[in-house]
């Protein structure tokens, strides 16, 4: 199966300078890691980019699909990747932060979308990860969830083609780090992040795959079910995977994470 990298952000609205302020230089670092991340991504020489993120309902993104970061106090349309042709408003905040990385990186490369919702069982999103690495390199898969509809959508590559196909994955792990976190001081939270760390750090699907929706959920972990998505995605890629752990940092009590895993 044609993929060939994946890249694992976090999803702050902060990390955009405009919404952070003069708050702003706090994530510089985050914000390098992510844009390192995302340039390496490219230059694996992608045809399609997946952004996977969590979001109110597991659903399918298309090219022309956008979002508002109005809510964060900037009134800003992020489309997925195309502007010039019907969309609707559908990016969850997880997937426009993944849009914004990629128009930040100066991606050129078809971009599509994948939310996942919170309590999709690690099954489901271990199957979505696998169709998303198979969507686009299997002539002989006609019935993939977007295979025809996406498509049209291509870089220029005959339908059904061996695509090139990358993942970006937006997820936070848990948000539990300290008393003034957003979900308070839990002594799991700590455990629970180094155990992602170390999974995203040694490119390994099962540890991720292991990842208890359950507890996930208490320390309002964001990343569960997408980095399982990632999982499902180099499982059925197969061969052998290296990982980078680029950056781990709790500010404001929310564990951050930046990968990059691409074939050994």
């Amino acid at each position: 199966m044609p993929l060939v990298a994946a890249a694992v952000c976090p999803h702050p609205p902060l990390i955009v300078p405009e919404i952070a302020g003069t708050a702003a230089p706090e994530l510089d670092d985050l914000r390098a890691a992510c844009a390192a991340a995302v340039g390496r991504l490219l230059a694996a020489e992608p045809d399609v980019v997946f952004v996977v993120g969590g979001g109110p309902e597991t659903i399918r993104l298309r090219a022309a699909d956008y979002g508002s970061l109005r809510p964060y106090g900037l009134d800003r349309r992020i489309h997925l990747s195309k502007v010039n042709c019907a969309g609707g408003p559908r990016l969850p905040l997880s997937v426009q932060i993944g849009a914004w990385l990629m128009h930040r990186g100066g991606a050129k490369c078809l971009r599509l979308g994948q939310a996942v919702a919170p309590d999709e069982p690690a099954i489901a999103c271990a199957r979505i990860g696998a169709q998303l690495a198979a969507e686009f390199g299997n002539a002989a898969n006609p019935g993939s969830a977007a295979g025809s509809d996406h498509a049209t959508e291509s870089t220029g590559r005959a339908a059904g083609s061996d695509r090139r196909v990358a993942l970006l994955v937006m997820g936070d792990g848990s948000a539990c780090r300290g008393e003034k976190a957003p979900g308070y001081a839990d002594p799991r939270a700590r455990s629970y992040d180094d155990g992602v760390a170390s999974a995203l750090a040694g490119a390994d699907p099962d540890a991720l795959l292991s990842l208890d929706p359950g507890l996930s959920a208490e320390l309002l972990v964001a990343g569960r079910a997408p980095w399982q998505v990632l999982a499902g995605a180099v499982r059925a890629a197969g061969g052998a995977w290296r990982g980078e752990l680029t950056y781990y940092a709790v500010p404001y009590g929310v564990a951050y994470f930046v990968a990059e895993w691409l074939p050994a």
